[in-house]
């Protein structure tokens, strides 16, 4: 589970203080409100700084994040988005990367295998942009154990809607 946490946090933008509120799928903070596809029961929501939503399935070494920036992102294109969550990581090997269609915006979708710490992991990472904001989703899992999780995560950004805070 302390891998899980450290791995989360790497993923982590760097960002102050943000009030955040999840209910019922919603989140609500500052400059925008946003819900996600429900997860299954085997998920645990997990508290970490700096991080919008996260989740972990004990006991396995995977685990999903969202997060939202609004502000200070200076408008980058979606494959500089993609590598500044791939900071932390080491010996990066891309296995694919597409553009898909996210809450009506083209969004980047990308699948690496690389190590944190010297420990390989499999990520699935999808950036978009969208009112203002990036938003950046995170699964990440020991290799070849991805794909068992995989349709959890395609619900998680099948359900995602966004709409700006007025």
């Amino acid at each position: 589970m302390t891998r899980i946490l450290i791995m989360l946090l790497a993923l982590a933008p760097l960002a102050g203080c943000r009030r955040v509120k999840f209910e019922d799928s919603v989140l609500t903070k500052p400059a925008v409100n946003y819900s996600v596809g429900d997860l299954p029961e085997h998920w645990h929501r997990v508290h970490l700084k700096d991080n919008d939503l996260a989740f972990s399935e004990v006991g396995t070494g995977r685990a999903l994040s969202i997060n939202s920036t609004c502000e200070g992102h200076d408008d980058p294109p979606l494959p500089v988005l993609t590598r500044h969550l791939l900071m932390g990581f080491t010996e990066r090997e891309e296995q694919d990367q597409q553009l898909m269609m996210l809450d009506g915006r083209e969004a980047l979708r990308s699948r690496y295998l690389a190590k944190l710490d010297g420990v390989p992991v499999e990520l699935e990472l999808v950036v978009l942009k969208k009112n203002g904001c990036v938003f950046d989703f995170t699964y990440i899992a020991p290799p070849g154990e991805a794909q068992a999780r995989m349709a959890d995560f395609d619900a998680l950004l099948a359900g995602f809607h966004t709409e700006r805070d007025t």
